[in-house]
C-alpha cells in the first residue's frame, strides 16, 4: 500500500500552494486559470477514450495535447518569483509545442472541406465530445487572459498554446464528424 496521503488538510483554510512554493486563495485567478485547463484535460481525456479504437491518430493528439496541457497547468500554478524554476519543455510551455498543435491543424484541415459558414456540433458522439472539450479549452484561455490582466505573466507562450488547443479540437471535431458537418442556415 502507498504511504502517499491523499488529503492534506492545508487548504482547509481556502488557499491552495502554488507549484513551487507560495499559496493563494482558492478563489485567485491564477487557481482558475490552472483549475480550467485541469478541466479541459478531464474533457479531452474522455474523447480520447472514445477515440482510440475508431481512431488512434485522433486519439494519439489528444493524449500529446493532454501532456501539454500539464506542463501549461504547472506553468500557470507558478508564481511569478519562481518562474526562472521552470524547466522549458517539463514545466513551461515552448513555442515548438505551439508549432507542433499548428502542424496538426494543417494536417487535419487538409483532408477537410470546410463549409464557410457555423457548424453544428453533434456529427458523430465522438465529434461532439471533441467539441466539448473544445469548449472547455477556451473557457481556460478566458481564465488565463484574466490572470494576465491582473497579473502579467511572465511568458505569454502558455496562452498561444492554449489558443491552438482549441483549434485543433475544432478540426479534430470536424474530421470524426462521419457525413459533412451540419451547418447553421438560420431558423429552420
Amino acid at each position: 500500500m502507498s504511504e502517499v496521503k491523499i488529503y492534506t488538510r492545508k487548504g482547509d483554510d481556502g488557499t491552495t500552494g502554488l507549484w513551487y512554493g507560495g499559496r493563494v486563495k482558492k478563489s485567485d485567478p491564477r487557481t482558475s486559470a490552472y483549475g480550467d485547463v485541469d478541466e479541459a484535460i478531464s474533457t479531452i481525456a474522455l474523447a480520447r477514450a472514445m477515440s482510440k479504437d475508431s481512431h488512434p491518430e485522433v486519439a494519439a493528439d489528444l493524449l500529446e495535447m493532454q501532456r501539454c496541457l500539464f506542463i501549461g497547468c504547472a506553468q500557470l500554478a507558478t508564481a511569478d518569483e519562481s518562474f526562472g524554476k521552470l524547466e522549458p519543455g517539463v514545466t513551461l510551455i515552448e513555442q515548438a509545442m505551439v508549432d507542433a498543435l499548428e502542424h496538426r491543424i494543417d494536417h487535419y484541415k487538409d483532408q477537410l472541406d470546410l463549409p464557410p459558414k457555423f457548424i453544428i456540433p453533434g456529427g458523430t458522439v465522438l465529434s461532439a465530445q471533441i467539441d466539448v472539450a473544445r469548449t472547455v479549452v477556451r473557457r481556460a484561455e478566458r481564465s488565463i487572459v484574466a490572470l494576465a490582466e491582473t497579473d502579467p505573466l511572465p511568458d505569454s507562450t502558455v496562452l498561444a498554446y492554449v489558443n491552438r488547443c482549441s483549434d485543433l479540437l475544432f478540426a479534430l471535431a470536424r474530421f470524426t464528424d462521419e457525413d459533412s458537418p451540419t451547418v447553421f442556415e438560420g431558423r429552420g
